[in-house]
C-alpha cells in the first residue's frame, strides 16, 4: 500500500523535494516498490499543509489506511517521504506489528542493498542504512524498557539505575556507531584509492565525461552503445550502482573516458549522498558532464530540475554540460518531437538502444572538451621528446617546426595538461589570475 501527501502553502516544494504532483510521485514510487519486488494493492493521499505531529498523515486518514491495509490484505506500507522516527513508532502502533512500515528512504536504500554488487558499492550502502536507522533505534527494545520494577525500572528515577531496555539500546548504539566510524575509514580507503587513479589519468592528460542523469533514463545503455562495455542494464530504477569506466574514441581519433554513475532521483536521501561521497566525486573531477535524459516521461522537465538539484549539493553545479535526450526511438513521428526539442533547445536527440545520434553526441562532445583546451605555444627540448609525444596524443596541433634549440608546437592542450607545459611554454597557456582563482 503506498501513501503520499501533498502539501499546501510556501512551504510545500521544500518539504515535499519538489513540486511533483502527488500522483506522478507515488507513481514512481510504485517503480521503486516494483524494482524492490513488492506488488502495489492500492494507494492513499491526503493534501496537508503540515505533517500530522504524530502520524505525519491525519488521524482519520490512519484509520482509512488500517481499514484500506485489512481489506486488500498489504502486509507492506511504504510512505513517500521519510518518516521521523516518532511518525514511524506511532504508525506501527496504529497498523499493527503484522505490517512492515516503511518510507521512501528505507526502501531506496533497501534498492541499493540488492544491486550492490562491489565491496565499495556494499560498504556505502551499509554506511547509509546505519546511519538512517540509528535514530530509529528507539522502537526496538520498548517491550524490554522498565520492566526491573523498583528503583532499576526508574520508579523513583535515580541516575544510572535505567531499566534493561534503555542498557540495551545504549549498548546497541555503541556497536553500530563503531561499525559507522570502521566503514567511514573503509571508505576513506576506497576514496584515496580513487584519487590515486584520477591523479594518474590527469597526468596522462586523458578527458573524462561523466554521465549523468535521473534513475533508468538510460545511462548504462548508453555507455553500452558508445564503448562495447557489459553494463547491467534493466528496464528498473537503480539497476546500476557502481561507477564503470570505459575507453571511448571520438570522430577526431582522439580518446576519453566515459564513466556512468550511479542515477538520481527526487527527494535522494541526504544519507546516500553523503555515503557515495567517493563514488559521486567521479562527477565532480570530471572535464565534462554528459546530462542523458528520457525523453519518453511525462515528467521529463521535473526530473531534470530534479539531477541539478543534485549536481549542486555534490558542488558539481558549474561543470560543463551536454545534454542527450534519450529513447528517441520510442516516439511516433517528428512532429510529437518538437515540444521536447522545444524544451531542450541544446540537447541531442538519441537513442542509446538503437544507436541512432549517437555520432552526433560525440561530435558535441568533441567540441565540447575542445573549447576547455587552452592554448600555448611550446619550445620542447629535444631530451623532453615525452612532452612532445604528450602533445600529439592529447592536443590540437596547429603548426610544428623543428629548431635548433627543440621543436616549437603551437595549439591547444587539455587544461589539465598546463602544468606539465609550463616549463616549456613560450606563450599562452592559462593566465595567472585564472590560477589563483
Amino acid at each position: 500500500m503506498l501513501v503520499g501527501v501533498e502539501f499546501k502553502g510556501p512551504q510545500a516544494v521544500r518539504r515535499s523535494g519538489g513540486d511533483w504532483p502527488v500522483a506522478e510521485s507515488l507513481a514512481e514510487l510504485a517503480q521503486l516498490a516494483y524494482t524492490a519486488g513488492l506488488v502495489v494493492v492500492g494507494r492513499l493521499t491526503q493534501r496537508l499543509e503540515r505533517p500530522h505531529p504524530a502520524t505525519f498523515i491525519g488521524p482519520g486518514k490512519v484509520k482509512e489506511l488500517s481499514a484500506l491495509v485489512t481489506a486488500t490484505a498489504a502486509d507492506v506500507v511504504v510512505f513517500d517521504d521519510e518518516l521521523s522516527p516518532r511518525h514511524q513508532r506511532e504508525l506501527e502502533r496504529s497498523l499493527g506489528e503484522e505490517v512492515k512500515l516503511l518510507d521512501r528512504t528505507a526502501l531506496i536504500l533497501d534498492i541499493f542493498a540488492q544491486h550492490a554488487r562491489t565491496r565499495e558499492g556494499r560498504l556505502q550502502v551499509e554506511l547509509a542504512q546505519y546511519e538512517y536507522r540509528l535514530p530509529r533505534l528507539t522502537r526496538a527494545w520498548t517491550h524490554l524498557a522498565r520492566q526491573a520494577g523498583g528503583r532499576a525500572g526508574g520508579a523513583t528515577g535515580g541516575v544510572g539505575l535505567r531499566g534493561p531496555g534503555e542498557t540495551q539500546l545504549e549498548t546497541d548504539r555503541r556497536v553500530i556507531g563503531r561499525r559507522i566510524a570502521q566503514l567511514k575509514r573503509e571508505l576513506e580507503a576506497v576514496r584515496a584509492h580513487r584519487e590515486r587513479h584520477r591523479a594518474r589519468r590527469r597526468r596522462e592528460g586523458m578527458p573524462v565525461v561523466a554521465i549523468v542523469g535521473y534513475t533508468n533514463a538510460g545511462k548504462s545503455t548508453l555507455l553500452n552503445s558508445l564503448a562495447g562495455a557489459a553494463v547491467t542494464a534493466e528496464d528498473k530504477l537503480f539497476a546500476t550502482l557502481d561507477p564503470t569506466t570505459r575507453r571511448v574514441t571520438l570522430p577526431g581519433g582522439s580518446e576519453v573516458l566515459f564513466t556512468d554513475t550511479v542515477g538520481f532521483i527526487q527527494k535522494l536521501p541526504t544519507q546516500l549522498v553523503a555515503a557515495f561521497r567517493a563514488t559521486l566525486e567521479e562527477v565532480t573531477e570530471a572535464d565534462l558532464l554528459l546530462h542523458v535524459l528520457d525523453g519518453t516521461h511525462p515528467q521529463v522537465v521535473r526530473q531534470a530540475a530534479a539531477v541539478r538539484e543534485t549536481l549542486a549539493e555534490i558542488g558539481a553545479a558549474d561543470k560543463g554540460v551536454v545534454v542527450a535526450v534519450n529513447k528517441c526511438d520510442r516516439w511516433p513521428s517528428p512532429e510529437a518531437m518538437r515540444p521536447l526539442r522545444a524544451r531542450f533547445p541544446d540537447g541531442v536527440l538519441i537513442s542509446a538502444l538503437t544507436g541512432e545520434g549517437l555520432d552526433g553526441l560525440l561530435a558535441r562532445v568533441e567540441r565540447a572538451l575542445e573549447e576547455q583546451m587552452v592554448w600555448l605555444e611550446a619550445l620542447i627540448p629535444y631530451d623532453a621528446g615525452e612532452l612532445a609525444a604528450l602533445f600529439h596524443r592529447r592536443g590540437l596541433i596547429e603548426e610544428e617546426e623543428h629548431t635548433g634549440e627543440g621543436t616549437r608546437i603551437r595549439g591547444r592542450v587539455p587544461r589539465q595538461l598546463w602544468a606539465r607545459f609550463r616549463r616549456v611554454c613560450v606563450q599562452g597557456g592559462i593566465p595567472d589570475w585564472e590560477e589563483v582563482a
